[in-house]
């Protein structure tokens, strides 16, 4: 009886044990589907070394005890390649994608990912979005299959517009965006907070160019001067956000500019020490944020000579991992349920994965173009220049509400 009894407690130690590390070891197909050609492919290799980056820290401890594999697959920046590599990704086994680099492409693997979940129970995919910021993509087209890493562009331009309700010598702004949904919804954003917060700022223009393509931003530029536009704001990105910034140095361009993404590789170069005390970037973080952040970024930079400037990749697996933990399973449809919700440790403090509309709460900071220093040393793209913390939000500044009828598995 005294074998029989040890015997059993051997043997349910050993099943519990089992079942809360039923994933320990198990490798984790990660697919990032974004541009690695064309006008935008230097930003796609940054996150890609990003997302590596961040899959080797995670792998090295993890309450999960998988192992993250990224695989890369290049959609040229186009909604229809997206498809392509989201069948792609599912026919290597994937389970799990990630993208960020643009809303048009996110709309459509959105869309990709919900049909084809309807289409394949039990082979369910989960697209977690680390950049596109769409609002719509947790508002009215909300997905339970969906989270999204990065603040949309509400929450941004709700932060971006309390700061510049304080600045008194804000009273024409310029707006210029690329000529897609998240360019779209920037103009929008923007139109309606100033007008709420500050309705004596006058926006003497509001232009769309095209996504990608153009090379020469100097006739956008002179349209601006000749506005007499003394603030610009833009939710530019990549070349398109280098090519605007040189036009307005080579220029003379005095205004303010605002900006969602001026840290992406390329742009602060194109800033350089010209751009002194005028360019704005509103983010989840900055390099000088110290802690565990200047770890990531420090190491980063020592290694691939490259600046880690989307840290929402190191959130991702971080909170893959957590929910894989805390459902004992690596099954999409058991994670995504965990990761409802879920509130974990990062780079930039503890967060919260809204589960209403799965959009992620957490701070958001205002910085400011300016020489590096004792209390700001993060050299950026070795231009002795550096984005300088000079406002700080809580997550519920920023937070937005949301239309999400979320529509959940039975």
């Amino acid at each position: 009886m005294h074998f029989t009894r040890r015997s059993l407690a051997v043997l349910v130690a050993a099943t519990l044990s089992t079942a809360a590390f039923a994933q320990k070891g198990e490798t984790v197909k990660v697919a990032w589907i974004d541009p690695l050609s064309g006008l935008m492919a230097s930003v796609g290799q940054n996150q890609v070394k990003s997302f590596q980056f961040a899959a080797e820290k995670v792998n090295a401890s993890n309450p999960a005890g998988v192992k993250f594999q990224i695989i890369p697959i290049d959609n040229k920046l186009s909604p229809a390649e997206t498809l392509n590599a989201l069948k792609s990704a599912a026919d290597q086994g994937v389970r799990y994608v990630v993208q960020g680099l643009g809303s048009g492409a996110g709309l459509a693997l959105l869309d990709g990912v919900n049909k084809y979940n309807e289409r394949n129970p039990g082979k369910e995919l989960i697209y977690v979005n680390y950049a596109a910021v769409d609002p719509d993509m947790t508002n009215s087209k909300c997905s339970y299959w969906h989270f999204r890493l990065d603040a949309d562009t509400s929450m941004k331009m709700e932060a971006m517009t309390t700061f510049i309700k304080e600045q008194a010598d804000v009273k024409k702004v310029y707006l210029i965006n690329q000529n897609y949904a998240h360019g779209h919804q920037v103009s929008k954003y923007a139109k309606e907070n100033l007008k709420r917060k500050r309705p004596d700022i006058q926006v003497v223009g509001d232009d769309l160019h095209p996504l990608a393509q153009v090379r020469d931003f100097s006739p956008y530029i002179a349209k601006i001067k000749a506005s007499g536009a003394d603030t610009v704001i833009t939710g530019n990105w990549g070349s398109d956000l280098a090519l605007l910034v040189k036009a307005a140095g080579d220029a003379g361009l005095t205004a303010k500019i605002f900006t969602y993404y001026a840290n992406f590789g390329g742009t602060p170069t194109a800033l350089g020490k010209g751009a002194n005390g005028r360019v704005y970037q509103i983010g989840y973080g900055h390099y000088n944020l110290g802690g565990l952040n200047g770890q990531l970024v420090n190491e980063f930079k020592k290694r691939f000579n490259d600046d880690f400037y989307s840290a929402a990749t190191y959130s991702g697996l971080v909170m893959l991992s957590n929910a894989m933990a805390a459902a004992k399973s690596t099954d999409p449809v058991k994670v995504a349920k965990a990761m409802e919700g879920i509130k974990f440790k990062t780079f930039n403090g503890e967060v919260e994965m809204r589960k209403t509309d799965h959009q992620l709460q957490q701070p958001l900071f205002m910085t400011r173009w300016a020489p590096v220093d004792a209390k700001n040393p993060y050299d950026v793209e070795g231009t002795g220049m550096t984005f300088v913390p000079v406002k700080a939000y809580d997550a519920y500044v920023s937070s937005t509400p949301t239309s999400c009828q979320m529509k959940r598995p039975s």
